[in-house]
């Protein structure tokens, strides 16, 4: 009768149990530890209940991985932005150079043809008194060569400038000839205010490329 007895409880313990393993599993479905929805499904319908669907995600899932994936590219399109924009930058400065290195240039190139011109312009002034050296030479050796009156008749129809430089001419040849200047019997024969103003300025203006 005892051992019937013990057997009872045994079985009223185990029934139990189960009932608190049942419970135990059907609130952990409940709460989304566990999934054991397929087999309670029927009981939360019975009382009305919604159980916890949010599963947790493993590393190996392809939300995840997308996820990671997304903000690996975003990053990359964020990099690749801040470069761009250092490029950008970058080519900015090269253009201010470059319209620098052109400024320069232009400034060289004015500079240069500047001193072109000053080389012509000299150039052509030297020519000038070359050609003009050139002149008074034959001149002053064609007047030595006339008789003095008619010699005299030229000078008087030259400007003054002319008939100085002339004269000096005509001085210089005959001291390198060793021969007899004419200017001073020249002067004899010209307008004593001609002459007086020819000396005058021979003395006040030496020398002169005019």
């Amino acid at each position: 009768m005892a051992r019937g007895k013990g057997l009872g409880k045994t079985i009223v313990l185990l029934f139990l149990v189960v009932i608190l393993i049942l419970i135990g599993l059907m609130w952990f479905d409940y709460l989304g530890v566990v999934n054991a929805k397929k087999i309670f499904a029927p009981v939360y319908k019975l009382f009305g209940l919604v159980p916890q669907t949010s599963v947790s995600i493993t590393n190996n899932d392809p939300v995840l991985m997308s996820n990671l994936e997304d903000d690996r590219i975003e990053k990359r399109l964020e990099a690749l932005e801040i470069r761009a924009q250092e490029l950008d930058k970058r080519e900015e400065e090269l253009k201010k150079l470059e319209e620098q290195n052109l400024q320069i240039s232009q400034e060289l190139d004015d500079l240069r043809k500047s001193q072109e011109e000053r080389e012509k312009t000299f150039n052509n002034t030297v020519k000038k008194y070359d050609d003009r050296e050139v002149n008074i030479v034959q001149n002053a050796k064609n007047l030595t060569g006339m008789p003095p009156e008619s010699a005299v008749a030229i000078l008087n129809a030259m400007e003054d400038q002319d008939v100085i430089d002339t004269l000096r001419k005509v001085e210089e040849i005959a001291q390198e000839e060793g021969t007899m200047s004419m200017v001073a019997y020249w002067l004899s024969l010209m307008p004593a205010d001609r002459v007086a103003t020819i000396q005058r300025k021979m003395v006040s203006k030496p020398k002169t490329l005019e």
